[in-house]
């Protein structure tokens, strides 16, 4: 499942093929999992004006509206001057005068909507409650802590929740409390403050190496232009079930949490 590193490397790599485009012609493919809100010749004429992210919705500004995309499980974006005709899984092109924009989506649970503006809905209604933004400057270490002592819950699932900080998932999740020392069952509101820093620390480092190395590609994730990501060769336990740390050389376990698999070292993760 893409998760915000792949978003914002997808938002990277489409943003420079997207941004001055005049859309040409839409077409719309299977329904994905919400209506796209809007006629799709209403769009035909409008120029995109800039991409954004916020959590794992990426934002097509246009210079009247916007549209939201999300890759739900399974999606990937592409941008190409002269695209193949679309096959079975490609639900939505977005032809300009700068390429074709296309959402190819297997299992269909990602979204493409247009909204008035980011403060009308749907817009509004879908990205109100997403925490803070990991990678920018409102998310502190103050706050997070704060934010933490509130929730009894255990801390991977506070992580992967979205409300304390957005765009945490099942992977990065696993890889950000090995690189703090924290269990993923510990209670989030039992930790210290230096515990909660160097979580802070760890969850803002993560997800700049995962940018940096362009996503983890286990299965279909490819950017905007068709490259995988990298970061899966760097993962310290996330699907290494058995293999030995690499810091301490205890293997590592693997538990259910919340339906999902979540990966530890036990002895360098501490209660």
């Amino acid at each position: 499942m893409p998760e915000l590193p792949e978003v914002e490397v997808t938002r990277q790599t489409m943003a420079d093929r997207v941004v001055g485009g005049r859309v040409l012609d839409v077409r719309m493919g299977l329904p994905l999992r919400w209506p796209l809100g809007i006629e799709p010749s209403e769009l035909v004429g409008r120029t995109a004006q800039d991409v954004g992210r916020r959590g794992k919705y990426l934002l097509l500004h246009l210079d009247e509206g916007l549209l939201l995309l999300h890759l739900g499980m399974s999606g990937s974006l592409s941008v190409r001057e002269n695209p193949p005709a679309p096959g079975a899984h490609d639900h939505f092109d977005l032809t300009t005068t700068r390429g074709v924009l296309r959402l190819h989506d297997p299992r269909r649970f990602g979204a493409v909507l247009w909204s008035p503006s980011l403060d009308a809905d749907p817009a509004r209604k879908l990205l109100a409650k997403l925490g803070a933004e990991p990678l920018g400057d409102d998310f502190t270490a103050d706050a997070f802590h704060t934010a933490l002592q509130r929730r009894a819950t255990p801390i991977k699932q506070v992580l992967m929740a979205g409300e304390v900080v957005v765009g945490v998932g099942n992977i990065y999740a696993s890889e950000v409390l090995f690189k703090a020392g924290i269990r993923p069952t510990t209670p989030a509101n039992s930790l210290s403050r230096p515990r909660a820093n160097r979580l802070h620390a760890a969850i803002r480092s993560v997800l700049h190496r995962a940018v940096e190395r362009g996503g983890t590609t286990f299965r279909n994730f490819s950017n905007a232009l068709g490259e995988t990501g990298h970061f899966q060769a760097e993962a310290a336990v996330y699907a290494r079930e058995g293999l030995p740390c690499r810091v301490c050389g205890t293997p590592i376990k693997q538990v259910r949490m919340g339906q999902r698999s979540t990966f530890f070292c036990p002895a360098c993760q501490k209660p």
